[in-house]
């Protein structure tokens, strides 16, 4: 039996703009060659918030002192991955940035996030968020090809997004 991934992904806000991880420094990476949020998998025994605050300030050096769940996003890719991702917004930290091993962090106007190399599906909880919409469920079906073939929220089958 497969068990499902746990994580946490954050977009950090200042002045209109979103904290961004270009993912380029792993060979092996789902992500690779994608902007996401920051973020990462549960330690064992940690609560959401424990491994927001942990993966945040390991992927950043950052220390959040401002920061909302907005919502569960369930990620099926293929057969092999399913992964459920607490989603969060934040919008006050302490400390400097530094350079991460994972990828490039930018900062990048919202309104051109969806421009760039994402998840076709991120565009959904990302209008989910400019939309300051109450906490939600959303599930991702994807084929091992990135193809997006199922979108649901809150339950419900919903259009897929505008490429």
């Amino acid at each position: 039996m497969k068990i499902p991934e746990l994580t946490t992904l954050c977009y950090i806000e200042r002045d209109g703009q979103y904290l961004l991880l270009h993912r380029v420094k792993k060979e092996k990476d789902i992500n690779k060659d994608k902007y996401i949020g920051v973020g990462g998998h549960f330690a064992y025994g940690e609560s959401p918030d424990e491994c927001l605050r942990r993966e945040v300030l390991e992927e950043t050096g950052l220390t959040l002192r401002s920061y909302r769940a907005r919502g569960i996003v369930t990620f099926v890719y293929g057969d092999d991955i399913v992964e459920y991702m607490h989603l969060y917004t934040a919008d006050a930290w302490d400390g400097e940035l530094r350079e991460c091993d994972e990828g490039d962090l930018i900062w990048v106007d919202i309104d051109k996030v969806c421009g760039l190399p994402i998840w076709e599906g991120d565009k959904v909880f990302l209008r989910l968020l400019s939309e300051n919409a109450p906490y939600f469920s959303l599930k991702l079906v994807y084929t091992k090809d990135d193809e997006l073939i199922s979108v649901q929220l809150n339950g419900e089958e919903t259009e897929r997004p505008e490429t």
